[in-house]
């Protein structure tokens, strides 16, 4: 199973965007197994994804062949390659203390102006060293805290991997900076021929509710068409979450669904299944938002 063979559309771009940093993808038949060499702390570069829903039965062996495959892991994370996957698919591994994130495929072939623009701040690609030090300050903040050094370690080696990416020319990561400050960016990286997948779309908490996320999709979409080659849009994002609406907006729809389970290795019985809270890893989080997915707060989203 090549990576252009996944059904589901999130995976799929998931998988060119992990292949563009560096990552690996081994095919084994039933399932692929997905490998990030240089960041070993990130759960969704670091996972399998299965071909089908296994039987609830069938969970603890899924455990135990992840666990063949990374026997070093801090974390086990599966996905499943559905694009109409529900949480249902998943009750073997909730059983077993497995979180589950059913996220939401949104996609656009044109994007519409946001009503109330942000005109205040600078909105530009991160250059040099200076932009991305600030890019790493700003994915390690929660509220006036800085998140702990594991997390900090996690985003250090994200950003090499996403600079290598934009210097390539098959990215480019936008910032929107008031006064000299990075306070919102976002990422959009041609993944595959036609298609442009966003990732961590982020503000920072002091200035939220300024329009910056919107405009920042927007600029950015703009950007995709015109020098990307990008005839469709993707966007990986909590249906809950309240940005989702802004995207909307712009003009995204959701088309698929993208379901991941996934926990710490030391998790023993049920665990919490509610929507993940900022405080949650990084490293547990998918390709585009804070988990690169979509919300401008930690939470567990793919990247």
């Amino acid at each position: 199973m090549e990576p252009e063979e996944v059904r589901s559309l999130g995976y799929r771009t998931d998988l060119d965007l992990l292949l563009l940093g560096g990552s690996t993808v081994t095919d084994r038949g039933d399932h692929l197994v997905v490998r990030t060499p240089d960041n070993p702390l990130f759960w969704w570069g670091n996972f399998l994804l299965l071909r089908a829903a296994p039987p609830p039965a069938d969970a603890p062996g899924w455990i135990r062949r992840f666990e063949s495959e990374f026997p070093q892991a801090s974390h086990r994370a599966l996905g499943l390659d559905d694009p109409q996957a529900r949480a249902d698919d998943a009750t073997g591994f909730t059983a077993l203390g497995f979180d589950v994130d059913v996220d939401a495929v949104m996609t656009a072939t044109s994007v519409r102006a946001p009503e109330r623009p942000n005109r205040e701040a600078s909105l530009r690609p991160l250059v040099g060293d200076a932009d991305w030090r600030q890019h790493v300050e700003l994915a390690t903040t929660y509220e006036d805290e800085q998140l702990p050094g594991s997390e900090r370690e996690f985003h250090e080696l994200r950003a090499v991997s996403r600079r290598r990416v934009v210097e390539s020319g098959r990215a480019v990561w936008f910032g929107a900076f008031l006064e000299g400050q990075l306070v919102a960016q976002l990422g959009v990286v041609a993944a595959s021929p036609g298609i442009a997948r966003f990732q961590q779309v982020e503000t920072h908490h002091r200035f939220r509710r300024r329009g910056l996320a919107g405009t920042l999709v927007h600029v950015a979409s703009v950007h995709a068409f015109a020098e990307l080659s990008a005839s469709t849009l993707v966007m990986v994002a909590d249906p809950g979450y309240p940005a989702v609406r802004i995207y909307r907006a712009l003009g995204f729809t959701a088309s698929e669904h993208e379901l991941g389970v996934s926990r710490p290795r030391a998790a023993e019985g049920p665990v919490s299944r509610s929507r993940r809270s900022r405080c949650v890893p990084a490293a547990s989080r998918r390709p585009e938002s804070p988990r690169g997915r979509v919300s401008g707060v930690p939470q567990r989203i793919r990247g």
